[in-house]
């Protein structure tokens, strides 16, 4: 089992999420009342749909995480799952993302869906780690 389906099984077993089509048209998607959270594009690459606010209050964290990958101007993260760590970070980063789209003001809730990063950049393998 890809580290992205064994994420994805056991996210899409969470109470607040059901599975959906990706509107960027990849791969599988799982969705809240509020939007899309997650997108999992390959074996290993996953777009995570958090808040602007979220990504400033995480974004030091973010980015000194190998796994993670942030492109400038984007709402979404892109992540690459190559080990059971980077799964573990998924989960806790999906849980701040839903209380993050849960805790934002209805017009936020509102506005059109951003596209996630699938066609703007992905995370890169990183050296030294085998997937």
């Amino acid at each position: 089992m890809t580290m992205a389906l064994r994420a994805l099984t056991r996210l899409a077993s969470w109470p607040d999420l059901a599975e959906a089509s990706p509107s960027c048209g990849t791969g599988r998607a799982l969705r809240s009342e509020q939007g899309e959270i997650v997108h999992f594009h390959t074996e290993h690459d996953v777009d995570l749909h958090l808040t602007g606010p979220a990504i400033r209050r995480f974004e030091d964290y973010l980015r000194d995480e190998s796994a993670v990958h942030m492109v400038s101007g984007s709402r979404w993260v892109t992540m690459r799952l190559e080990v059971d760590s980077d799964v573990d970070l998924l989960l806790t980063l999906v849980s701040a993302a839903l209380h993050a789209h849960q805790s934002s003001q209805p017009a936020a809730a509102d506005a059109p869906p951003p596209g996630c990063n699938e066609h703007r950049g992905m995370a890169l393998p990183r050296n030294g780690v085998g997937g």
